[in-house]
């Protein structure tokens, strides 16, 4: 059975019913207000406001111009791309693991896209939800090649570099613990002071998602081999974009956003050749064109949204390979689903 609101109870109504209803039962979770409409404020706004790291090479990072850069920063792009038809609409705030809900929950942002994990209790109880997954990651470790230590077994007495309020701090004591291995955590606000402490020998090893090493060794130049990233995956960590939760015509947007750039490379299509395509008898390209089947309309879209998406931001490979590769990180399990990955998008019709 289903609640249908009546005639004369409008949406501000609906929004103070369940500020009520919250207010009656404290302990229920943080919910949406039922009369959000993001996209709505976004295109009032004129631009999407996206949280980011902003620290973290290869997710978001500024280059010499002051350009933000990174898959992360990409996939605010896409969405901006959607909406606007312009990916440059995008105005980027850097966060932090201790903000970055706050930042959502109070609108401050838009979306989140901050190599955040995808968890239960973060989407149970923080009235937010994860539309995408842009990159299948798990924890690691890193040590100094002259430790001589070789695998995570090795660790047990070590002093471990991690950052509060994330998964990374969570999944660390509970390996140790599994493992029976003492350890002392060093527990650092920010990941630019993790990582001084660990160069500087403050801790004998630095513990996050396996990207976020690579990423760091990446930006070390000639040092970058003085670091060994261990073998051993300790989570599972998929990272993606988070919205509020109630507001469904922004999510579809998020969604399918990321989709398109997975259909994209299934179909060969990329941010150059694209223009090929336009004529094309597949049925298929004819939907992803917007050349048939109305999809753009059916989410408040222009009919081309995923041409102007892929020719300006490019497909899922394109964006890997331009952000990710130079990294080091192999694609593995964040290859496409023909290809043996985990990258798989739902038909687009």
């Amino acid at each position: 059975m289903s609640f249908r609101a009546p005639p004369f109870l409008s949406a501000p109504g609906l929004a103070a019913l369940a500020g009520a209803v919250l207010a009656a039962f404290p302990g229920a979770p943080a919910m949406a207000q039922a009369s959000t409409d993001t996209v709505a404020a976004i295109r009032s706004r004129g631009q999407l406001v996206c949280g980011v790291a902003g620290q973290v090479a290869g997710f978001s990072l500024p280059d010499s111009r002051g350009e933000m850069r990174g898959i992360d920063a990409d996939s605010c792009r896409a969405v901006a791309a959607a909406i606007f038809g312009d990916a440059g609409k995008v105005r980027f705030v850097a966060t932090t693991p201790q903000n970055r809900f706050t930042a959502l929950q109070s609108g401050e942002i838009d979306m989140l896209v901050r190599n955040t994990t995808w968890t239960l209790s973060r989407e149970a109880s923080l009235g937010l939800e994860f539309a995408t997954i842009n990159m299948y990651d798990g924890q690691g470790f890193m040590v100094k090649r002259a430790s001589s230590v070789t695998s995570a077994k090795d660790l047990g007495g070590a002093s471990i570099c991690v950052q509060p309020g994330t998964t990374t701090e969570l999944n660390m004591t509970d390996y140790f613990r599994s493992q029976n291995l003492p350890f002392t955590p060093v527990v650092i606000e920010t990941v630019e002071e993790v990582q001084k402490a660990f160069i500087s020998g403050r801790c004998d090893a630095y513990t996050t998602d396996t990207s976020s090493l690579a990423s760091f060794r990446a930006t070390q130049g000639p040092d970058a081999g003085k670091y060994l990233l261990l073998p051993e995956i300790i989570s599972k960590e998929p990272l993606g974009a988070v919205i509020r939760k109630g507001d469904f015509k922004f999510f579809d947007i998020v969604r399918w956003a990321h989709f398109a750039q997975l259909t994209a490379e299934e179909l060969g299509i990329t941010s150059q050749n694209i223009s090929s395509f336009e004529d094309s008898n597949n049925p298929d390209v004819q939907r992803f064109m917007g050349k048939s089947g109305d999809l753009g309309k059916m989410m408040g879209l222009s009919p081309d949204w995923a041409v102007r998406l892929v020719r300006q931001v490019g497909n899922y490979g394109e964006v890997w390979n331009r952000n990710i590769t130079p990294l080091g990180i192999q694609r593995g399990i964040n290859n496409l689903w023909t290809k043996g990955g985990l990258q798989y998008a739902p038909p687009m019709r």
